[in-house]
């Protein structure tokens, strides 16, 4: 090999260098691992804001130390998700470095104006903190981005579908539930009339508006139970009863007599059109909810008719 050769070969080595130096992971190439927010503790962050593409966007906070929902009065979260969730945050490091150019922003999904997840934190000394959540190049790994920063990297820690941007993804889904062994009726009454379920010593269901020589579907009766004694929330409202709701003339009354304590009563509303669910509101609650249509359409149109076992449709004779 010649001089010029040499010298060839030698500024090629050195352009190689410098190329893995440039995009090696910080944390690898300084031996130690750099948090991409280094200044943040969980315990400090009191409150965080979560918006998706698609412009839906879920406010918390901190309030006498539990996490609620501000919009909706106060309606409480799911705090150990919460606190999970920053756990991570706080974990996130820069060593699996992607980029350090703004151009790449969009095409990672992480830019200002394009982006998966934007979460929004602030903190108990006011400070403020947004993560941008892009794309997902594999199973389990993410694109994030500080704000204000170029820098974007890869994390297997986090991913968009952590952090949805609704009031359902932080909050217990079982709006209400009691067990069918501490009933002793279950009434309900709706457009057909009214419908009365008593519970047996032996644990089983009767109506108490059975026609005679008619016999009670046993299994309708449960499932009907069933849907009254387990609510579950598509979305929490408020504190506040608002005309919209139809619960001053409710599609179904429903009351649960304890063996023990008060009566509970159970009111379905106003359907909504855009997404056929209910208003609803039990008396053991102070907040008002939607429900799906399928949790409570039971309640709402069944009859006396429909509890009752079938008549035998007779074998055509050949």
């Amino acid at each position: 090999m010649n001089r010029t050769q040499r010298i060839l070969a030698l500024a090629l080595a050195i352009q190689i260098i410098l190329s893995v130096w440039a995009f090696w992971p910080r944390g690898a190439r300084t031996g130690g691992v750099a948090a991409l927010l280094p200044d943040l503790k969980t315990a400090d962050v009191v409150a965080m804001a979560v918006t998706d593409e698609d412009g839906n966007k879920v406010q918390l906070r901190q309030v006498s130390g539990s996490w609620v929902l501000p919009d909706v009065d106060d309606y409480p979260a799911q705090a150990e998700e919460i606190t999970s969730l920053l756990d991570k945050i706080v974990a996130l490091d820069t060593r699996r470095l992607v980029t350090r150019t703004s151009g790449s922003h969009k095409r990672l999904q992480v830019a200002a104006d394009s982006f998966v997840r934007r979460v929004e934190l602030e903190t108990t000394s006011g400070a403020k903190h947004t993560l941008y959540l892009g794309s997902a190049p594999s199973y389990g790994t993410t694109h994030v981005r500080l704000e204000g920063k170029d820098e974007t990297y890869l994390t297997g820690d986090l991913t968009s579908w952590d952090f949805g941007a609704t009031a359902v993804s932080w909050v217990d889904t079982a709006y209400f539930s009691i067990a069918e062994d501490q009933l002793s009726a279950v009434i309900v009454k709706n457009a057909k009339g009214t419908l009365t379920l008593n519970r047996d010593e032996q644990g089983n269901w009767t109506l108490a508006e059975l026609p005679a020589g008619e016999q009670l579907s046993t299994d309708t009766a449960k499932q009907m139970v069933s849907r009254a004694t387990s609510i579950s929330l598509l979305k929490p409202l408020g504190k506040a009863k608002l005309p919209a709701y139809g619960l001053d003339n409710p599609l179904a009354v429903v009351t649960l007599r304890p063996k023990e304590g008060e009566p509970i009563t159970l009111l379905v509303g106003a359907q909504e059109p855009a997404d056929s669910s209910y208003a609803a509101h039990v008396s053991t609650s102070l907040y008002y909810v939607r429900v799906s249509q399928y949790s409570v359409k039971a309640l709402v149109e069944n009859g006396v008719n429909e509890l009752l076992v079938p008549e035998a449709t007779p074998t055509p004779q050949p």
